[in-house]
């Protein structure tokens, strides 16, 4: 089950809405809904959570890129909306990068002949890495830090982790009405 909300930074405080990820497809589409939340460009945090899984933490501070925390990069891949937050920058790879050069492939064997085994076993080691997703947390771990949520907080959240976050922040009670 997966929960996600919008934390938009006020005068007043926090104000959170509940959100729907369904039309969004990229974190570019994210960041935009993010930046509707508060007209006044202030910050805005999109937190997402998958139940006994993982978390996500994207802040929007006016124009700015996004900045993303995902606690656990392995689990977030599995799920659409964790795919959403894994873009190539934040795993490291060159955009579009899918590990396979199609044009260096000899697919019908006619070039130059079989590859030796230390060729193919090299072949399918880079092709295998490119797509690897590490375990554990990827991202700015610092997203939270001028909030008052250290990176070492951040990191050794798991579970509950929208509402520690909510609490830390002092806007508990405003997530929790739209939980």
């Amino acid at each position: 089950m997966y929960f996600a909300a919008l934390l938009a930074r006020t005068e007043d405080g926090w104000e959170a809405s509940d959100t729907e990820l369904d039309d969004v497809e990229t974190l570019s589409d994210l960041a935009d809904l993010a930046r509707e939340a508060s007209p006044d460009e202030d910050t805005v945090l999109v937190l997402i959570e998958q139940e006994e899984g993982w978390f996500g933490v994207v802040r929007v501070d006016g124009e700015e890129d996004p900045r993303v925390y995902v606690s656990d990069a392995s689990a977030a891949a599995r799920s659409s909306y964790g795919e959403i937050l894994l873009t190539d920058e934040l795993l490291g790879r060159e955009p579009g990068d899918d590990g396979t050069d199609l044009d260096a492939l000899d697919l019908d064997g006619t070039e130059d002949g079989e590859p030796d085994d230390e060729d193919a076993d090299d072949g399918a080691a880079t092709a295998g890495s490119a797509d690897a997703v590490p375990h554990g947390p990827v991202g700015d771990a610092q997203v939270l830090e001028d909030l008052g949520v250290s990176e070492k907080e951040l990191r050794s959240m798991t579970g509950d982790a929208v509402n520690e976050i909510a609490e830390a922040l002092g806007a508990s009670e405003v997530l929790e009405t739209v939980r």
